[in-house]
């Protein structure tokens, strides 16, 4: 696998990075976490906790996403949709 990233896939997963994770909402800077490796569209905004976190994280008992009531797909739309918040002025129709 090509684990080379094209600047704007760099950008992207840099953004994401930026934001508060999606399922608790803590501050960032955040992990990015692939939904599928080698996807840099499908990235997550995680922090460590539940990212990592061996009671809380999704690599571990996920015990925080149960709490949210939060999949992985639950966490891609938040993420999307704060990259479209946070890019605003190109999606806002005047």
């Amino acid at each position: 696998m090509n684990n080379k990233l094209t600047t704007k896939e760099r950008a992207y997963v840099n953004l994401v990075k930026l934001l508060p994770c999606s399922v608790c909402d803590a501050a960032g800077p955040s992990s990015a976490h692939h939904v599928k490796q080698g996807n840099q569209y499908t990235v997550v905004a995680l922090c460590w906790d539940c990212h990592q976190g061996p009671m809380l994280g999704w690599h571990g008992q996920k015990r925080m996403w149960d709490i949210k009531k939060m999949d992985m797909n639950d966490a891609l739309n938040t993420t999307v949709r704060r990259v479209i918040d946070e890019l605003g002025e190109f999606f806002d129709p005047k």
